[in-house]
């Protein structure tokens, strides 16, 4: 009987990394060890595959603060597309947020609900006790004292969506809840400038960045509205200066905002601040990083919501996507 062939061969894998293969007289699916290998596999297999590859565990997330019972007190116009929303409750007090640009999340009861039913945290996402998911949307709260028991949200009414709906039929006297608050921004009184820009939906956290920044911090404010009509009063200094842009009506939500953010010199040591829809804000990001080489320690971007998207993604899952809006 013919002796089988044991000499060594090399053999480049999918990812070039050359494996020495040493044919074994057993065959076929005997596992083959050699450190020139990059995985334990049994012969006649697809390099790189792992027959014996353990199911990956899901992540889980980090348990938010649970939700905190409050009574709509007040609602009242700030533009056609902007409406301020007051909320009250002893649950609130200790609810503290003190850093400008935080976050909370509120949970919109659905039409006709007869009791506020408060969801729990299951390890990766709220849900209600019959397991299905409640809406819950990202705003940025007015700043809170330790000892109040009410806090304020400006809510994006932009047509369409549940937060939309929400605040066109809520009353005073309507319960519901927020948990957090989620962490805000630390203004850096040591840069040599600041660029703050975002659509309607970021104009509460500019209005707070605005009125934490130093009087004497050159700033400039990027602001793009959907028209004229919702552009509001935003506290700044005589250092700053402040651009109001509208994207055409055939051009993607943040064109306008994203154009005037990468046509802005910036200064190296300069700190930037970014917030809106999800993809114009990539695309200052791609910009910023990538072709401008601007550091991504002095800056912050975040995507508040996603044109076409109706649920919101919660923070824990990468963003603030919603934040604001309907």
């Amino acid at each position: 009987m013919p002796k089988p062939d044991c000499s060594s061969r090399s053999v480049a894998g999918p990812d070039q990394t050359t494996l020495t293969r040493r044919p074994r007289p057993d065959g076929p699916g005997q596992t083959v060890r050699h450190p020139g290998a990059r995985l334990d596999r049994p012969m006649g297999h697809a390099v790189g595959i792992d027959t014996d590859a353990t199911p990956v565990p899901q992540r889980i997330r980090r348990s938010p603060p649970p939700f905190r019972r409050a009574t709509v007190t007040a609602v009242a116009p700030i533009t056609p597309r902007l409406s301020r929303v007051t909320l009250t409750g002893a649950d609130l007090a200790g609810l503290v947020v003190t850093e400008p640009g935080a976050s909370i999340r509120l949970l919109l009861p659905p039409t006709g609900a007869d009791e506020l039913v408060i969801p729990t945290w299951r390890g990766n996402e709220f849900l209600l006790p019959d397991d299905s998911k409640p809406a819950i949307r990202t705003f940025t709260p007015s700043l809170v004292a330790p000892d109040a028991t009410s806090l304020v949200l400006d809510v994006v009414r932009h047509g369409r969506g549940v937060a939309s709906e929400w605040v066109d039929r809520v009353q005073i006297g309507d319960d519901t809840a927020v948990s957090g608050p989620g962490r805000g921004y630390t203004v850096d009184p040591t840069a040599s400038e600041y660029l703050i820009a975002g659509d309607e939906s970021a104009i509460p956290a500019i209005r707070q960045l605005l009125a934490a920044l130093p009087t004497t911090m050159p700033t400039h404010v990027i602001v793009e509205t959907t028209d004229e009509s919702a552009r509001v009063t935003l506290p700044r200094s005589s250092a700053a200066s402040l651009d109001w842009v509208s994207s055409t009506a055939d051009a993607p939500p943040g064109t306008a905002l994203a154009d005037a953010v990468i046509a802005t010199p910036l200064d190296p040591d300069a700190r930037v601040w970014v917030a809106g829809e999800a993809a114009a804000v990539q695309r200052v990001r791609r910009f910023l990083f990538t072709e401008r080489e601007f550091p991504r320690t002095r800056t912050t971007i975040r995507g508040y919501w996603k044109d076409g998207r109706a649920e919101s993604a919660s923070p824990e899952a990468g963003g603030d996507v919603e934040r604001g809006l309907g």
